[in-house]
C-alpha cells in the first residue's frame, strides 16, 4: 500500500526492501479521491504490520512515522497525535490523523504506528507555509485504507454510490 501520488503518472514502479532488494511492483490499483495506491510484488515470506483501529486513536497518544524522507530509508520519527478528523481540503474523503511526528517528502506512504505496533494511518502529507519540512504532518487513518485497499485488491478501482438528485 502506497500513496496515489507516489505512483501516478509512472511507467515502472519498483519497490526497495529492507535488505536492499529492488523488485519490480505492479500497480493494483488506484484511488485519487483518498490519495491510495495498492502495489503488488513477487515476493514471499515478507514481513508486515497489523492493521490497528485508527478509530482508537487519542490525542496526545504516541507514534512513529516510517518513510523514505529525501531518499534516507527507514527513517522513523516519533511524535503524538495532535487531532483526529482533520480536513485540510485535499480531497472530498478529508479525514487526517494530524501529527508532530515529522513527515517529510518521502514520508508518503509509509506507516504511521501506534504504541501497540500497529499501522493505524498511512503518511500522506504536510502543510508547510514555507514548502520546506517545518510543518504538520498528516495521515490517512487506517479505518478510511480498509475498505479502499480491498476494493482496490478485487477491483482495481473503487466503485462509491451516489444519488443524483433534481
Amino acid at each position: 500500500m502506497t500513496n496515489n501520488h507516489v505512483v501516478d503518472g509512472a511507467t515502472e514502479v519498483q519497490v526497495t526492501l529492507a535488505d536492499g532488494r529492488e523488485l519490480p511492483a505492479k500497480v493494483l490499483g488506484r484511488d485519487s479521491k483518498t490519495d491510495l495506491a495498492l502495489l503488488k510484488i513477487d515476493a514471499k515470506g515478507l514481513p508486515s504490520i497489523a492493521l490497528g483501529d485508527s478509530t482508537e486513536l487519542q490525542v496526545g497518544e504516541p507514534v512513529m512515522a516510517i518513510g523514505n524522507p529525501f531518499g534516507l530509508e527507514q527513517t522513523v520519527t516519533t511524535g503524538i497525535v495532535s487531532a483526529t478528523g482533520r480536513v485540510i481540503g485535499e480531497g472530498p474523503y478529508d479525514d487526517f490523523i494530524q501529527t508532530d511526528a515529522s513527515i517529510n517528502p518521502g514520508n508518503s506512504g509509509g506507516p504511521l504506528i501506534n504504541g501497540k505496533g500497529q499501522a493505524v494511518g498511512n503518511n500522506t502529507a504536510l502543510v508547510s507555509q514555507t514548502g520546506g519540512s517545518v510543518g504538520i504532518g498528516f495521515a490517512i487513518p487506517t479505518n478510511l485504507v480498509k475498505p479502499v485497499v480491498t476494493q482496490l485488491a478485487q477491483n482495481g478501482h473503487v466503485v462509491r454510490g451516489w444519488l443524483g438528485v433534481a
